[in-house]
């Protein structure tokens, strides 16, 4: 059975900094490439990163960049998400969901939702003092 479970959330400080898991189970990542969205309160779901497991190639929203880092760790199965320098505007749910390999390269169309096959239940992040 596939399965995507984020952690990491919780209540920080502005200016606090948060890393955010994303373990898979019932499929090796190799072959997806694994994105994050987040979904504030209100608003619609936007994509942060993605990042091919296979080579390492990542993507980030424009707006995203600078603060946020994927990484992976094929050995673990997992992929993480660094936000730095928090803002309450960073408020959300963060999702993480699979997609095929080559979403990176694929640019503008990198962090479309419905390229997206598996997704997570979602980690809460909440940021304020």
């Amino acid at each position: 059975q596939v399965q995507l479970v984020e952690s990491g959330g919780g209540l920080v400080q502005p200016g606090g900094s948060l890393t955010l898991s994303c373990a898979a189970s019932g499929f090796p990542l190799d072959y997806y490439a694994i994105g994050w969205f987040r979904q504030a309160p209100g608003k619609e779901r936007e994509g942060v990163s993605c990042i091919s497991i296979s080579d390492g190639s990542t993507y980030y929203a424009d707006s995203m960049k600078g603060r946020f880092t994927i990484s992976r760790d094929n050995a673990k199965n997992t992929v993480y998400l660094q936000i730095n320098s928090l803002t309450p505007e960073d408020t959300a749910v963060y999702y993480c969901a699979t997609g095929p390999p080559d979403l990176p390269y694929r640019k503008l169309r990198a962090l479309t939702p419905y390229e997206y096959a598996y997704w997570g239940q979602g980690t809460q992040v909440t940021v304020s003092s």
